[in-house]
């Protein structure tokens, strides 16, 4: 299965969901400052006025729908803004957790059996920006042009869609094929709700692709200039709280350098940097009149990718003596100590997850003399050049990242120096995000990957990195991201388990006993939590903070120029 919100990531430098990777680990016990979510709802905002946001990727499209429309931009700046969902994802003490959006006029409620009944109740004020009302025939075309449709980014839980019926204008009724642990992923965080009324018997893309005119949420996009900027305006047709501001633009800054500089004289009011080296250098020197918050419980997990169908981590031993030669918390410290962020994640689970996450991994830090325990024990001895080596075969693998990204490029660097000392030879051999996650890792053509994961929602999704159906093959339309060819045994049903389990105690109670089996088999090595970062300048006011999911835009219409 490839679920929607787990998807590898092509370079942090855009969360790009089609390009690269998907999440996993634990929340870092790091609690200083710099770590701690921050908002600025004390300063006090007026009605009026525009800003100017920069933007680090243009998305190719704005079909939610469709494969072209996978960026994670993209979600961030038109489709939240825009687009009705009925769950949204908000923070409930150290957790964020779906609740119901707007949308709902109540909580929607699923009816337990082999072929449970999920039942939606719209809003009645709920109303497209045409004055049309939302309606239950909107959820039904949704789902059947996902389910039914081609060139369809991720089917993953509506392809679990039997029938759906539209009882009255304001309630739907969803009756799925299985049990769905997932449920509330459906009109949620991966498309929404669309129009019916507007885009039935169309092409969709050709009416989406390029921008709509229509919204069901406090923005209305009034201008896409590619290769240039996106302008929102309020919807004044939109039935909850309405924007105080007249008029937002995304402009497009992929440069870092430059966005900071512009950042810095006051041409963009807010920024949400990938905190590549460049990135963490200019918020350690220091940023005059700015707020920052730096947010360590995200959906982002960097993480080492063995390829357990490959010399030499077809051997478990292999494995577990590479994850003990790895000091991951030096690492981590590296690239985000000066952020606050310095602890190393402890399953494949992101922060985003941690309630369905087990610590598994805490067991794997480097111990050099436990390396030489396990290799000796397999049947490997070093060579004249220091080398493991076995039947005449060195322990040398090459890893794969992404070619020009410094983050990236450091940590091979460290990498490769810790690895050398426990008798492993590591070379580096990048290249670009098109062939990596295009052709070598859904081929299986590589031996050790560096790359991110990134959850979307707060639900469980190992299966999709883990399950040995998620193994991209003929048989499946290489459709999953289990790139590692990971067949853990006794692992399938488990994960089956909690994707398919209505019971959150259980289904809980599943997802540790997974990661747990994860950790023992150590078909790959989590690395550590991303750290989202936000900058605004204090002409800014309102609660501005980090979404995880739906991005640091997510209350935009909250948003002011301080009084």
């Amino acid at each position: 299965m490839n679920h929607r919100h787990r998807f590898p990531l092509s370079a942090l430098a855009g969360l790009t969901g089609l390009a690269l990777g998907s999440a996993g680990c634990s929340i870092p016990a790091d609690t200083s400052p710099a770590a701690r979510p921050s908002t600025s709802a004390a300063v006090h905002v007026r009605t009026g006025g525009a800003i100017v946001i920069g933007a680090e990727q243009e998305p190719d499209c704005t079909d939610w729908i469709g494969t072209c429309g996978g960026s994670i931009w993209g979600t961030y700046i038109m489709q939240t803004p825009t687009i009705p969902k009925v769950f949204e994802v908000r923070r409930q003490g150290d957790n964020w957790v779906p609740v119901a959006s707007q949308l709902m006029a109540s909580e929607p409620t699923i009816e337990d059996g082999d072929r449970p009944q999920i039942t939606y109740k719209l809003r009645p004020e709920a109303v497209w920006s045409d004055g049309k009302p939302i309606t239950s025939k909107d959820l039904e075309y949704t789902a059947l042009q996902v389910r039914d449709g081609k060139d369809v980014f991720d089917k993953t839980g509506y392809d679990r869609i039997s029938s759906i019926e539209t009882p009255d204008e304001k309630t739907a009724v969803v009756t799925l094929k299985s049990r769905y642990g997932g449920w509330r992923t459906l009109f949620s965080s991966g498309y929404g709700v669309l129009p019916a009324h507007l885009l039935q018997g169309k092409d969709r893309n050709a009416v989406m692709k390029d921008g709509y005119d229509f919204s069901g949420g406090p923005w209305k996009i009034k201008e896409w200039a590619r290769g240039i900027s996106v302008t929102l305006v309020p919807n004044d047709r939109y039935w909850g709280e309405r924007p105080k501001l007249d008029q937002v633009t995304f402009q497009f800054t992929p440069d870092t350098a430059a966005a900071f500089q512009a950042f810095k004289s006051g041409q963009l009011d807010a920024l949400y940097p990938t905190p590549q080296l460049d990135a963490v250098e200019q918020i350690k020197s220091g940023l005059p009149d700015a707020n920052t918050q730096v947010d360590a419980q995200t959906g982002n997990l960097e993480a080492l990718w063995m390829n357990n169908g490959t010399f030499p981590f077809d051997s478990q031993p292999v494995r577990e003596a590479i994850a003990y030669s790895v000091d991951r918390k030096a690492i981590v410290e590296r690239l985000y100590g000066s952020l606050g962020v310095k602890e190393p994640s402890q399953s494949f689970l992101s922060p985003l997850l941690s309630t369905y996450a087990a610590s598994a991994f805490a067991k794997y830090t480097r111990d050099l003399a436990k390396v030489q325990q396990i290799m000796t024990g397999a049947g490997w001895a070093k060579n004249a050049d220091g080398i493991w080596a076995k039947d005449g075969r060195p322990a040398r693998f090459t890893i794969v990242s992404l070619a020009g990204n410094k983050r990236r490029e450091l940590t091979e660097q460290v990498l490769q120096t810790q690895l050398k000392e426990a008798g492993f030879q590591l070379d580096i051999k990048n290249t670009t995000p098109a062939n990596l996650f295009g052709k070598q890792a859904p081929a299986g053509d590589f031996q050790m990957g560096l790359w991110t994961l990134v959850d979307t929602f707060p639900d469980p999704s190992l299966s999709n990195s883990f399950s040995s159906t998620s193994i991209p093959t003929e048989a499946n339309g290489r459709s999953g991201i289990n790139f590692m060819r990971a067949k853990v045994d006794g692992l399938d049903p488990l994960l089956e388990q909690v994707d398919a389990e209505l019971d959150e105690t259980t289904r809980t109670a599943a997802s540790v006993k997974a990661d747990e089996l994860i950790a023992s088999a150590v078909p790959s090595i989590p690395l550590g939590a991303v750290p989202n970062v936000l900058l605004w300048n204090r002409r800014l006011g309102g609660p501005i903070s980090i979404n995880p999911v739906e991005g640091p835009w997510w209350n935009l219409e909250q948003w002011g120029l301080a009084q």
